[in-house]
C-alpha cells in the first residue's frame, strides 16, 4: 500500500509538473478551482481522515489548512468559500508541496503499522480513489486556466483529439427485467449501491459517440438558433451566454480549431465531441430525431460497445437507488447530498486515471456544465 499511496500521490505532481507558479492560482470560474489548491485539499483529506484519528502525537502541519482546504464537508466546521479559492496568495505554491511531502512521509510511518485495520485500509482507499478524481479534476481545471491565455501553450500530453472508426452500428436491446448496479468486493462509491433490478423497454443504442463532423452539422443548420430543440432552460443558457460551439473550438483562417492540453490542433471530424453541456447534448439529440440513453440503458448495454473516451450524458437525473442509506459522519456527505437538479454521466474519459472506471460508475454534474470531457451517445 507504500507503493500505491505513493504512486497515486505523485501523479498528481506529475499533471502539474509544466505549470509555471502563475498558473497554480487561478480560478477562471467557480466550478474550477486552482491546481494548488487540489493539490492541498487531497493531503488535507489523508491528514484529516488518516493521519488525525490513527497516528498517535501527530501535529497539524498548518493550524488555518483545515478551514482553507476542507472542500464541502459540513461535520468538519467551517471553510473557505469555494469561489474564493483563487483569492488566497498564502500558503505560497512552494509551502503547499512542502505541506504533501510532510502528510507523505507521515503516511508512509502510519502505512507500515495500521494497514492490517480494517476501519483504516476502508479509509485509505477511499482517499486514493478521492485523489485520483480530483486527478482528472485537475487536467480539466488546468486546461480551463490555461485555455484563458493568448495563443495557450499545451501544459500536458493527453490525446483528445483522436479518431473513431467510421459507421455506426445500433446495438438492439430487448424489453425486460436488468440488473442495475455494483455487485462484488472491490472499491465502488455509494452511489453504486444497491444493486436492483430496472425494467426496460426495447431500445437501440449506438456502438460509437456522435463525432466532431457530426456536431458540426448541427451547428451549420441553425441548431444553436432553434429553440425547438432546447429545453427552455437550456433556451435561456444559450442565450444568456451566446453559445454558438462548444467549448475549445474557435475558427482561425476560416477553419476549426480546437484547444487541448497538447496545445490548439486543427479540428478532427471524426473525433468525438466533447466539452458540451447536457443542453447542447439534449439539442443534438432532438435536431436528429433520436434522444439520450438512460443510466440503466447505458449500464445493460456497456458490454457491447467501446467506452472510456468521455463522459457520456444520460437523460437520468441523479437520484438514490432504492434502499440507499448515506454512511453516518462527513464521509457520508460525500454523494448523497448532491442529489438534486444534477444529471447523471455514465462510462469514463480520456482523463481518467487508470483503473479508475467501471460500468456501474454515476459521474453527474449539473446541467449547464461542459468543462470535463463529455459527450453524447444517442439511443432510439
Amino acid at each position: 500500500m507504500i507503493e500505491k499511496f505513493l504512486s497515486v500521490r505523485n501523479y498528481s505532481e506529475k499533471i502539474c509538473s509544466n505549470l509555471i507558479t502563475e498558473d497554480f492560482v487561478i480560478q477562471p470560474s467557480e466550478e474550477v478551482s486552482p491546481p494548488k489548491w487540489h493539490l492541498a485539499h487531497t493531503t488535507w483529506f489523508f491528514e484529516t481522515f488518516l493521519l488525525k484519528p490513527y497516528l498517535k502525537g501527530y501535529n497539524d502541519f498548518h493550524p488555518d489548512f483545515g478551514y482553507l482546504f476542507n472542500s464541502y464537508y459540513q461535520t468538519l466546521g467551517d471553510r473557505n468559500p469555494r469561489n474564493n479559492r483563487a483569492s488566497l496568495s498564502r500558503p505560497s505554491v512552494e509551502q503547499v508541496y512542502k505541506y504533501r511531502d510532510y502528510v507523505n512521509v507521515h503516511m508512509e510511518s502510519l502505512l507500515q503499522t495500521a494497514e492490517s485495520n480494517k476501519d483504516f485500509k476502508e479509509t485509505l482507499i477511499l482517499g486514493l480513489n478521492h485523489e485520483q478524481q480530483h486527478q482528472e479534476l485537475l487536467l480539466t481545471d488546468i486546461k480551463y486556466i490555461i485555455s484563458q491565455n493568448l495563443n495557450p501553450p499545451g501544459v500536458f500530453s493527453l490525446p483528445e483529439n483522436t479518431s473513431q472508426a467510421i459507421g455506426l452500428n445500433w446495438i438492439s436491446i430487448s424489453a425486460g427485467n436488468y440488473p442495475i448496479g455494483y455487485s462484488g468486493d472491490g472499491f465502488h462509491w455509494d452511489n453504486e449501491r444497491e444493486k436492483h433490478v430496472q425494467y426496460v423497454n426495447d431500445y437501440q443504442i449506438a456502438d460509437k459517440l456522435v463525432t466532431n463532423g457530426e456536431f458540426l452539422h448541427f451547428i451549420q443548420d441553425g441548431g444553436y438558433q432553434n429553440f425547438n430543440y432546447w429545453h427552455d432552460e437550456g433556451w435561456k443558457w444559450v442565450n444568456d451566454s451566446q453559445t454558438q460551439h462548444p467549448l475549445y473550438w474557435f475558427k482561425k483562417d476560416h477553419k476549426w480549431q480546437v484547444y487541448t492540453l497538447n496545445g490548439v490542433e486543427e479540428l478532427n471530424l471524426n473525433a468525438p465531441v466533447t466539452h458540451i453541456s447536457y443542453y447542447e447534448a439534449f439539442a443534438y439529440s432532438q435536431w436528429i430525431q433520436l434522444r439520450l440513453p438512460t443510466e440503466f440503458e447505458w449500464e445493460i448495454a456497456s458490454g457491447k460497445f467501446n467506452w472510456g473516451e468521455r463522459w457520456e450524458w444520460t437523460q437520468s437525473a441523479y437520484l438514490p437507488y432504492p434502499g440507499f442509506q448515506k454512511p453516518a459522519g462527513a464521509i457520508g456527505e460525500y454523494n448523497g447530498k448532491f442529489m438534486v437538479n444534477q444529471m447523471v454521466l455514465r462510462g469514463a474519459s480520456i482523463a481518467t486515471p487508470q483503473g479508475h472506471s467501471r460500468p456501474t460508475y454515476r459521474n453527474f454534474f449539473h446541467a449547464p456544465m461542459r468543462w470535463q470531457f463529455t459527450g453524447i451517445r444517442l439511443a432510439k
